[in-house]
């Protein structure tokens, strides 16, 4: 003796398991999108190392390049960005090379009229080598700096910050 299924019946269950389906495909992304980040490894702090030797570092502004991971979202990249590193006493130093003004980006030495300054192309902008702006130059700001180390005699670079020399 079997139960018969009516019409109105399996139409209430095929709609119910659609439903579920249908439920499911949305909710599970956004249970994910929520949850992934919990198990994510956290990376703030880590320092660079880069190829430049801190023996090798003079007092004179230097480009130095390094590399870094990048994750937008899912999508994970590699960058390449420099900072302009000097020797100040036993001290050293990375400036970040973006102006304050417009975000361009500074040179040292460049400008003839200005042979021991960062100089902006973008607006004329100078900055002192300690990344002091000039007064009556576009900056609004000093060039923000690095955190700076050491790693088996090799220069590291850490997080951005804000100038304190000046």
């Amino acid at each position: 003796m079997s139960q018969k299924v009516t019409r109105r019946q399996f139409m209430n269950y095929s709609l119910m398991g659609v439903g579920s389906f249908m439920a499911a495909g949305m909710i599970l992304p956004m249970g994910r999108f929520a949850i992934d980040p919990l198990f994510q490894e956290s990376s703030a702090g880590d320092m660079i190392t880069t190829s430049v030797k801190i023996d090798a570092i003079t007092e004179e502004p230097v480009s130095v390049d390094f590399t870094f991971e990048q994750t937008d979202g899912w999508y994970v990249s590699e960058v390449t960005d420099f900072a302009w590193v000097y020797r100040e006493g036993n001290e050293i130093i990375a400036l970040s090379p973006v102006c304050k003004h417009l975000g361009c980006t500074v040179s040292w030495a460049t400008d003839a009229a200005n042979p021991d300054r960062f100089f902006c192309p973008c607006h004329n902008g100078l900055y002192e080598k300690n990344g002091q702006n000039v007064p009556g130059t576009p900056p609004r700001g000093p060039l923000d700096m690095f955190e700076v180390g050491e790693s088996d005699g090799y220069l590291t670079i850490g997080a951005i910050h804000e100038n304190e020399l000046v």
